[in-house]
């Protein structure tokens, strides 16, 4: 079976240990119904609040846009990492924008552009591997790409299962179906089907037999997924790249798709993982203070070499 079997809500998750979750879910959902503007300013709020407890994390974003940002100055890194640490907080909000907004709401805040380099494959019979990356808003990306688009989510279960059911009945909202992300055989037929497939190469999955060390930014080794060149070599698919973009504090979003990436290096694992983390750059260029800097992107280091975080 390619599809992941889909979380039904069962009298055992109202067991008083998930309480906090579905009073998360129930404040989630009427924040969800404020004016943009007020959730803007809370969820800023938020992420200042957020980073000054976990100073772990602050200290995460401090350091990944130092290594990848060397040529900026002192006070330009800074006003990154501030806008970084607001825009976490956001991401709350946004998370529940994607899972609680009718359709309607989200196609108000979002404007697509690039749609037709989309209708130009599926003319052709191909697959898509939708190329992401961990955007603080990819949740709200997803969401609207669905509605013009729908398509296949590569998805992880979350260990809890009251929070797995809300975060899959989310997720699925305006796409076709899920599939569990160890699920390659169910990849592959999706996108031999000619399907959408969402897929995310940007993070550190660590050291295996599906990854290497490629450049990024101005790290020259960080550790990348092989798994790009896997499918899109076993199936055929385009791989097209997108970023979600919020514009500024009105509400505002743009979901921008990039032309296809034409020129893949196929059967060269290694060399495509170079080629992917560029399109990757490109991608996190378009809104650098709106990415998950919080992700400890370079922990994986090759044999040897001591680790970049302190």
């Amino acid at each position: 079976m390619s599809k992941f079997t889909e979380p039904t809500f069962i009298k055992s998750l109202l067991h008083p240990r998930y309480w906090l979750v579905l009073m998360l879910m129930g404040v989630m959902y009427l924040l969800s119904w404020l004016p943009y503007f007020i959730q803007f300013r809370l969820g800023q709020g938020v992420g200042r609040l957020a980073m000054k407890v976990m100073s772990s994390r602050r200290e995460t974003i401090k350091q990944n846009i130092e290594l990848c940002f060397p040529s900026l100055s002192v006070d330009e890194q800074q006003q990154l990492i501030s806008q970084n640490m607001d825009n976490t907080g956001l991401a709350l909000f946004e998370t529940a924008m994607a899972w609680f907004w009718p359709d309607i709401r989200v196609e108000r805040h979002v404007d697509v552009e690039g749609l037709e380099y989309v209708e130009q494959i599926q003319q052709q019979g191909k697959g898509i591997l939708l190329i992401a990356v961990h955007s603080l808003n990819l949740e709200l990306g997803a969401r609207a790409f669905g509605l013009k688009k729908p398509g296949v989510g590569v998805y992880r279960p979350n260990n809890n299962p009251c929070f797995d059911y809300f975060q899959f009945k989310g997720r699925v909202r305006s796409n076709k179906y899920m599939l569990d992300r160890k699920n390659v055989k169910g990849m592959l037929k999706g996108l031999k089907d000619g399907e959408i497939l969402w897929y995310a190469p940007d993070q550190d999955y660590g050291r295996g037999r599906n990854s290497t060390f490629a450049p990024l930014f101005s790290v020259k080794d960080a550790c990348t997924t092989t798994g790009t060149s896997l499918l899109i070599d076993a199936s055929g698919a385009v791989p097209l790249p997108f970023a979600m973009i919020r514009n500024s504090n009105s509400g505002k979003y743009t979901l921008k798709i990039f032309p296809p990436l034409t020129e893949f290096p196929h059967k060269e694992p290694h060399d495509a993982a170079v080629y992917i983390n560029k399109a990757v750059e490109h991608s996190i260029m378009a809104a650098p203070s709106q990415y998950m800097w919080l992700h400890r992107r370079f922990k994986t280091r090759p044999e040897g070499e001591q680790s970049l975080y302190y």
